[in-house]
C-alpha cells in the first residue's frame, strides 16, 4: 500500500477516535454522573451553580456547617482569619453517601480572606476524590480568586483537574449581597457558556 495512503488512513483513524473520546468525555457530564458542589453565602455562588446545572446536568449539593457562621459580617471575617491561621477544619453537616458515582465534581466557593473557605476545605479533606474530574468555580468582591484555585490543586493531588471559572459577585463588606441577579445573571449566564464550551463540556 502507497505510504501516503497509510498516513492518510492512519490520521483519519486518528481523528474518528478523538472524536469519539470527546463525545464520551461530554456524555459523562450529565445527570447522573456530574456532583455541583457549592458554598454560599450570599447566594451569588449558588447562582452560578445552578446556571451550571442548567447547561450540563447534574447533582446540586450546597455545604453546610455543623454550627454555622454568624450572620454579622466582622463576626464571621473574624472566625474564618482564626480558623485560618490555625488550620482549622470545621465539621460539616453536609455528608454525599454515593460519592463514588460521580465522575465530574464541580466545586464552587466564593473567595474569603483570599483563600478557599474552611468549609470547603473540609470537604476536599473529608473525600476522597481522587481520579475524578473536578471544575472549581468562584465568586468574588473584585479581588479575583487569591489562592483558592491553588488551595484546590494541592487538596486535590490525583484529580484531573479543568480550567475554573471566577466572576465577580457581591460586596457584602460595602453592603452588596445578591449580586448576580437580572441582567447580571444574563451576562454572567454567558460567560458560564463561553467557559464550558473553553473546557469541552458544553
Amino acid at each position: 500500500m502507497n505510504k501516503s495512503l497509510v498516513v492518510i488512513l492512519s490520521f483519519l483513524i486518528f481523528a474518528v477516535e478523538m472524536n469519539c473520546a470527546n463525545s464520551q468525555k461530554k456524555l459523562s457530564v450529565g445527570s447522573e454522573k456530574t456532583l455541583i458542589v457549592y458554598l454560599s453565602r450570599t447566594n451569588n455562588t449558588k447562582v452560578v451553580a445552578e446556571l451550571i446545572q442548567n447547561k450540563v446536568g447534574g447533582k446540586l449539593v450546597a455545604l453546610e456547617k455543623e454550627n454555622p457562621y454568624p450572620e454579622d459580617y466582622q463576626k464571621i471575617v473574624d472566625q474564618v482569619d482564626r480558623e485560618n491561621e490555625e488550620g482549622y477544619l470545621p465539621p460539616l453537616k453536609t455528608k454525599i453517601e454515593d460519592l463514588k458515582k460521580y465522575d465530574t465534581i464541580f466545586i464552587g466557593f466564593p473567595t474569603w480572606d483570599m483563600q478557599m473557605p474552611p468549609p470547603m476545605k473540609s470537604f476536599l479533606t473529608e473525600n476522597d476524590i481522587s481520579g475524578k474530574t473536578i471544575i472549581p468555580f468562584n465568586t468574588n468582591a473584585g479581588f479575583g480568586i487569591g489562592q483558592g484555585f491553588e488551595q484546590l490543586r494541592k487538596l486535590c493531588p490525583e484529580s484531573d483537574i479543568l480550567e475554573g471559572f471566577s466572576v465577580e459577585g457581591g460586596y457584602e463588606k460595602r453592603g452588596v449581597f445578591l449580586a448576580i441577579e437580572g441582567e447580571r445573571e444574563e451576562e454572567v449566564s454567558d460567560q458560564v457558556d463561553t467557559w464550558l464550551q473553553k473546557i469541552g463540556l458544553l
